[in-house]
């Protein structure tokens, strides 16, 4: 039986994550990134750059990093910016280490609340930008996790998205969750105005050189015997998904 994806499923995930450096080291390696921001999705280094430019944060601005798991993301692009930072997700491990991390890199600038994609917990338009890195697939709907950001940011902040969809809406071997992805279409029922979705192949070939080079690595502990799980699922359905970055503004 497939587990299912809740709060106690990830605070093991994020346990086991923590004592891996093998798969933090494969992640930096094949995506370009940093690996002591300790990033748990597949966006790649220049793939954040491209995040933190389409934010346009002002300095001293809110950034909010939604679904920000151990808070790498958030925290590399406020720090860049000179901004303020909340991260929010529903798992309080992933938050547990991500407070350690804001210390170093943002002291006295960032905070981190549970919370989930649908439910904040956080203010209407208090933020300048919101980001949600490979996550908003997991809202039942997606459109309510869109509702949500749209309430949180201020007129005129800026929306970034990234995340997967069908390149066939028919392809039964695409996961719901995934099929539930329509970003051209939802955006602007959540009243989004500055929408634009592009496919981005050069993100989709990182990830690809990272699912495979996960499968060649020793099983050495719970971390890495996951990622090579996922890149098995992964490669099965790889040419029918594609990436999608996703701007909009309030």
């Amino acid at each position: 039986m497939t587990k299912s994806l809740d709060a106690e499923y990830f605070d093991e995930w994020y346990a086991n994550i923590a004592e891996s450096p093998v798969r933090d080291a494969i992640i930096a390696r094949t995506l370009g990134v940093p690996a002591d921001l300790r990033l748990p999705g597949i966006l790649t280094g220049p793939g954040l750059a491209e995040v933190g430019a389409a934010l346009r944060l002002p300095g001293d601005g809110l950034l909010l990093d939604i679904a920000c798991g151990r808070g790498g993301y958030g925290i590399e692009l406020a720090r860049r910016a000179q901004a303020r930072l909340i991260g929010v997700d529903f798992a309080a491990v992933a938050l547990a280490a991500a407070v350690p991390l804001a210390a170093e890199r943002l002291p006295g600038r960032a905070e981190f609340r549970v919370g989930t994609l649908t439910a904040t917990g956080l203010p209407d338009d208090c933020a300048d930008g919101l980001m949600c890195i490979d996550a908003v697939q997991f809202a039942a709907p997606p459109l309510a996790a869109l509702n949500e950001f749209r309430r949180l940011l201020k007129p005129g902040g800026r929306l970034v998205l990234t995340c997967w969809d069908a390149t066939d809406p028919a392809d039964e071997a695409v996961p719901a969750r995934i099929h539930g992805v329509d970003l051209a279409r939802d955006l602007p029922l959540a009243g989004f105005t500055d929408i634009e979705v592009h496919d981005k192949p050069d993100w989709r070939r990182a990830e690809r050189s990272l699912w495979e080079e996960a499968l060649e690595a020793p099983e050495d502990d719970a971390a890495v015997r996951a990622l090579q799980d996922e890149a098995r699922r992964s490669l099965a359905t790889f040419d029918s998904m594609r990436r999608v970055f996703a701007t909009a503004t309030a």
